[in-house]
């Protein structure tokens, strides 16, 4: 057995067999993008071992996209991932196997997905309540519907973006100081720059226009989760945003990470949401005694230029997946192949658990500035012990009217 075989993954990695997340990559020779699954240090080829065992599943592997494996369904899922550890672990497969495991840092990482449409919800009670002290000081800190509905909006879905890639800092109107004797708003790039550190889920199988999807069939339509981060421009949302919702302070960049992690991987990590304040309806209630564990622990970090400023618990959500999924078809909307929605921003009870600059600094600053660097990383416990990886999602700032070069 070589001693320095990427197949010999320490015990307890986070990266190891009990995660197994899926990306899309290419090698330096020009291969095509194709599927690939990170284990350890390496991206397996999983479309070349397929070819070389004779999997059922190569046609999907070998896809340009993680689409057609996410829209084959849950059943699909599991003998995949299935094969994908056998290959792995079984050492009747190393000689396979071990020449298609590439080093990490020598391959290209592409967006996995396509995004179809992308919501954005606004999920964590802590996070919501912090916000409306700082706009609403004075006041009742949650709306009159907070603890009735999932509150969300659609975004852009075309300027979503892979992590590694920079975000430049947007332009926009802004209201002017009360001191300003100039009338009428300011525009310029955006002063108030800052990150929502969230987690998002990926639609595999769609469902039917006119057909809700009903809370318990979360699982049969979501195909994994990623860390995001909404990039947030607050003098541009400040202004913008009475009556309507968020517009051009949130559409101009989301980022996500390359790793999608499958709902499997994250089964030692369910737990029971909070406690619920008020009654539900029929469709979000989940306070029955058979009521499944639709919350999820996943805990994650936040850094800024290196240095970790927040820690977010996803387990304090209010509100779950599950739930975003059921209120976002309740009207008949149907979800397809791809969708995106994101949990809104995480927040914990802590002064370092929030998800966003806004609120660690109470909304005064200091912001964003060119030229940082934001990392969002996670990791949620696996069984045995073990930690399960998040991936990361990670991006520059760049200055206004800076051109990033061309995909």
């Amino acid at each position: 057995m070589s001693e320095h075989s990427p197949l010999d993954v320490p015990e307890g990695d986070p990266f190891g067999p009990h995660n197994l997340p899926y990306g899309v990559f290419s090698t330096p020779a020009g291969t095509n993008p194709r599927v690939g699954v990170r284990y350890g240090a390496s991206v397996l080829d999983t479309a070349a071992v397929a070819t070389a065992l004779g999997s059922p599943y190569t046609a999907l592997l070998a896809a340009p996209t993680l689409a057609p494996l996410m829209a084959a369904g849950r059943p699909v899922w599991q003998a995949v991932r299935a094969e994908v550890t056998a290959w792995l672990t079984d050492p009747a497969h190393r000689a396979a196997v071990e020449p298609h495991l590439h080093e990490l840092d020598r391959v290209a990482l592409h967006m996995p997905f396509e995004v179809g449409d992308y919501v954005d919800f606004y999920s964590s009670e802590h996070h919501a309540a912090n916000v409306g002290r700082i706009f609403r000081p004075g006041e009742e800190p949650l709306t009159p519907n907070w603890k009735h509905l999932p509150i969300g909006y659609h975004g852009r879905s075309g300027t979503i973006i892979p992590a590694g890639t920079p975000v430049v800092r947007p332009a926009g109107q802004r209201k002017r100081a009360a001191d300003d004797p100039v009338p009428g708003p300011a525009f310029g790039p955006s002063i108030r720059l800052d990150i929502e550190a969230e987690v998002g889920f990926v639609i595999g199988v769609p469902s039917r226009m006119g057909t809700p999807v009903p809370r318990t069939a979360f699982r049969d339509h979501v195909f994994g989760v990623c860390l995001v981060n909404d990039w947030s421009a607050r003098d541009v949302q400040l202004w913008e945003q009475r009556p309507l919702g968020p517009h051009q302070a949130k559409s101009f960049a989301t980022s996500i990470d390359t790793w999608i992690t499958p709902l499997d991987a994250l089964e030692a990590a369910r737990v029971a949401p909070p406690e619920r304040t008020h009654p539900l309806l029929p469709y979000l209630d989940d306070t029955g005694a058979d009521a499944p564990d639709d919350g999820y622990d996943l805990r994650l970090e936040v850094r800024i230029n290196g240095e970790r400023v927040s820690r977010p618990p996803f387990a304090a959500m209010y509100w779950t997946a599950a739930q975003q999924l059921a209120h976002m078809t309740v009207n008949g909307a149907s979800v397809r192949t791809g969708d995106l929605y994101a949990s809104g921003t995480v927040s914990g009870p802590e002064p370092d658990q929030v998800g966003s600059l806004l609120e660690l600094t109470k909304g005064k600053g200091p912001w964003l500035e060119d030229g940082d660097t934001v990392a969002i990383d996670g990791w949620a416990p696996g069984p045995n012990g073990v930690r399960i990886a998040l991936g990361g999602v990670v991006a520059q700032v760049k200055p206004t009217g800076w051109t990033p070069p061309q995909r």
